[in-house]
């Protein structure tokens, strides 16, 4: 067996370094190792690590943003259904103004329609309805528009009902995306 190893090239002024390996006369290895090999290795390393941790910069950036949307939303939906199932015939005027706050298209619409109706309404019985939410979930959501479920139980007192009764809802609310808030479009009694 037999090594060579070093030749140095005159012409370009580079070093390069040669190494055969030799066995009963065949070479079996010949790979010569330049500066630009190394150089070339190491900026294709540079290239896919940098690559690597853009890549993974954009994940946690569009997870963190997808996180931040969701807890909008339940956010949004919560004080929608809160507002919605919180209303005191002494200022009923405020209350149906924070309903109207919070919501958009249709609904507002039919909101806005029969507020004068309802404050008529709930002057006359001595209304009030304190809400609570109990809990809310997303059921779809994209970066415009959402539909949650909330669970909202309220106690009612009026003229019928002195001592207040218990009441449970079970609301669907559909939401938009609309100048940086998530407004209420549509309000259903589910279940």
């Amino acid at each position: 067996m037999a090594m060579a190893a070093g030749r140095a090239d005159g012409m370009s002024g580079t070093m390069n370094r040669t190494m055969n390996v030799t066995v009963s006369g065949k070479t079996l290895l010949n790979r010569t190792w330049s500066g630009r090999a190394s150089s070339v290795a190491l900026a294709v390393a540079t290239i896919l690590t940098t690559a690597l941790t853009i890549w993974l910069v954009l994940g946690l950036y569009d997870q963190h943003d997808r996180a931040q949307r969701r807890q909008d939303i339940l956010a949004a939906a919560r004080q929608s259904a809160l507002n919605f199932t919180s209303l005191d015939y002494r200022h009923y005027d405020r209350d149906s103004a924070n309903v109207l706050q919070g919501a958009t298209g249709d609904f507002k619409k039919q909101f806005a329609a029969q507020t004068e109706q309802l404050t008529k309404l709930v002057a006359a019985n001595e209304s009030v309805s304190e809400g609570q939410i109990l809990d809310a979930g997303i059921v779809r959501s994209d970066e415009h528009s959402a539909r949650v479920l909330v669970v909202a139980d309220s106690t009612v007192t009026n003229t019928a009902a002195p001592k207040g009764e218990a009441r449970t809802y079970r609301l669907q609310l559909d939401l938009v995306h609309r100048n940086g808030r998530w407004l209420t479009s549509d309000v259903e009694f589910v279940g």
